[in-house]
């Protein structure tokens, strides 16, 4: 899954994709470098990030999306929280909503899917950090709601996908637990999607600036392949094309 992200302030690339056509030449290179999925936000969830309305996250990408699934062969995600914006998104033929919150911050967000034939990425989440806490069983219990959620919705199973949240609502130590752990969340029995690209966990093991964090990423990325993590989601999608395929041979050899 390639990052596209549409805004003027993300914590790695704000500002690089931010102009629409500038946003589209990016989505081709991504693609040419071999993304399955391209992941178009346009809002900045960093740490301290400044939630803006539903009508201006729209109308950073709806240049970006207007035919854009049809041009590149790809299937395109959109990264938001709000189901007004998920809602127009899917009319464009967007294939996965992918929710920060994992359905616990827009009510109307399971309707939405549900009145879709659109996947959805639950990523797990928390208003506030609890250095107490074992993370892998407050995921686990978070999931479980979303999931009931999805049920009552009736969304199928088999059109969901859980995100453990690195970087959201953690310590640093739980962060990386959560990428050691990552078989535990198994026990839900979905497809995993992994995001670590460029984030403070790899700048706090080894002090780097974002766009220096390439090496680190792709050494959490593998253990996740290695875990049995189905979708990695990256700002560097070359390099990250040899790794997996090589991590996952390694671990098919097993």
């Amino acid at each position: 899954m390639g990052i596209l992200n549409v805004t003027p302030d993300s914590f790695s690339d704000g500002g690089l994709s931010a102009a629409p056509e500038t946003a589209r030449e990016t989505a081709r290179r991504l693609v040419r470098e071999g993304a399955d999925i391209l992941d178009v936000g346009g809002e900045s969830t960093r740490p301290g990030h400044t939630r803006i309305s539903d009508d201006e996250e729209w109308d950073r990408i709806a240049p970006v999306l207007d035919g854009l699934a049809d041009e590149l062969g790809v299937l395109v995600s959109v990264d938001t929280y709000k189901a007004e914006v998920a809602r127009r998104a899917l009319k464009t033929g967007v294939a996965i909503i992918n929710d920060i919150w994992g359905f616990a911050f827009d009510p109307n967000m399971p309707a939405v899917v549900a009145d879709s034939a659109a996947a959805a990425v639950l990523m797990h989440n928390r208003e506030a950090i609890d250095p107490a806490i074992d993370i892998m069983a407050d995921m686990i219990t978070f999931f479980e709601r979303a999931l009931e959620k999805a049920d009552k919705a009736g969304i199928p199973l088999n059109r969901l996908v859980l995100d453990p949240g690195i970087g959201f609502g953690k310590t640093f130590e739980q962060n990386l637990a959560a990428c050691a752990r990552l078989s535990e969340l198994r026990v839900l029995g979905l497809p995993l999607l992994l995001g670590t690209s460029r984030k403070s966990m790899i700048g706090k093991v080894i002090e780097t600036q974002p766009t220096e964090r390439l090496p680190g990423t792709i050494a959490s990325n593998v253990i996740g392949i290695m875990a049995g993590v189905e979708i990695i989601r990256v700002h560097d999608v070359a390099e990250h094309v040899q790794a997996a395929r090589v991590a996952e041979a390694i671990r098919r050899a097993r």
